[in-house]
């Protein structure tokens, strides 16, 4: 698979990652990328970045060590009518914010509720990937997130840090067996996302792509593998990658 696109990391500023934003755009360099994303977390995380850490990405060069970059955020779902830790006046200055569900920013509900919280962030225009769609403490309908993101159109990500044996959220193979089946099923795309936390981490998908050859997904609905295919759901990639980068 070309996977040269990885949207999903974190640097030191978030107060639980080991690297500086530097020192994970060249490990993802190193990884092959082409496109490179820093999404910290958003500042109702405990020991994240204060907001205005988001208001000054106008200082990051577009593109550092021979790949383009992105400065986006990982906003926290708040609750289930699905506000986020970020205000739109400042969501319209970054490049592209990814929406999760995280423990410490939003108790889990029932089934319905944990859906209606991603159903209802989809409708933000600011929000253009859902994260890690994936835990066991949070369950959804598959079927009317696959459904919804496919009305909003809304990427859907694939998580590699949740594969991990000592990830906190359980039960991901499962649940993304459930979900990829109805990505296909609606023609919803994908993004595999490394949710590094450290440059070992930094543009490395390995145990997504393993499931997703697994299953034998089909590879055009994998953004990873293009950044053209990403220019229609992140409208400021076409200035800064115009168009001219490998498919």
């Amino acid at each position: 698979m070309n996977d040269i696109i990885d949207l999903h990391t974190h640097t030191i500023a978030c107060g639980h990652a080991y690297n500086t934003l530097y020192e994970m755009i060249q490990a993802g360099a190193d990884a092959g990328m082409k496109l490179f994303g820093s999404s910290d977390h958003g500042p109702l995380t405990p020991g994240s970045c204060h907001k205005f850490y988001f208001t000054n990405f106008k200082s990051i060069p577009r593109e550092l060590f021979g790949i383009h970059v992105l400065m986006g955020c990982e906003v926290n779902i708040l609750d289930f009518e699905g506000h986020v830790d970020l205000d739109p006046s400042l969501l319209a200055k970054i490049d592209y914010a990814i929406a999760s569900l995280h423990i410490s920013t939003c108790a889990p509900g029932t089934v319905s509720q944990n859906t209606d919280a991603y159903i209802h962030v989809m409708k933000n225009p600011f929000v253009q990937i859902i994260g890690h769609p994936d835990d066991d403490r949070y369950p959804v309908d598959y079927d009317a997130l696959v459904a919804a993101a496919k009305e909003h159109r809304m990427i859907l990500e694939v998580n590699n840090s949740s594969f991990h044996p000592l990830s906190s959220r359980s039960g991901a193979r499962e649940h993304y067996l459930t979900m990829l089946e109805r990505c296909v099923h609606y023609q919803v795309p994908i993004l595999m996302g490394s949710d590094a936390h450290s440059t070992a981490g930094a543009g490395r998908h390995s145990r997504a792509i393993q499931l997703l050859e697994e299953i034998d997904f089909p590879q055009e609905l994998v953004l990873n593998t293009s950044v053209e295919k990403l220019f229609p759901y992140i409208p400021v990639l076409k200035t800064i990658a115009g168009g001219c980068m490998e498919p």
